[in-house]
């Protein structure tokens, strides 16, 4: 059972009509919670999405999008990729 606690979450995956989403918390996924795929707020539909959610008494008592946040994550993880797929430069281009 999930502690109760807000966190943030990321929509990781959709099984069916179900929302696999992984709980945060100081960085670090801490649980995963299934939702029913209608239960996420407008704009937080789809992988990757970013949200904050409450639970209570063991259930999930509120679940905001986070487009901000969403965004940066996104922006983070390109330029992660864009780093890695640079060319080293070669021996020749050292030379000059």
């Amino acid at each position: 059972m999930i502690e109760d606690g807000t966190y943030i979450a990321v929509v990781d995956r959709f099984e069916d009509d179900t929302a696999v989403l992984l709980l945060e918390q100081d960085g670090d996924t801490v649980d995963e919670l299934l939702l029913p795929k209608t239960q996420l707020p407008e704009g937080g539909t789809h992988v990757d999405a970013v949200v904050t959610v409450t639970i209570a008494d063991g259930t999930v008592n509120d679940i905001t999008y986070e487009p901000d946040e969403t965004a940066a994550r996104s922006t983070r993880a390109q330029r992660r990729f864009d780093d890695l797929s640079e060319r080293p430069p070669s021996r020749e281009d050292e030379s000059d």
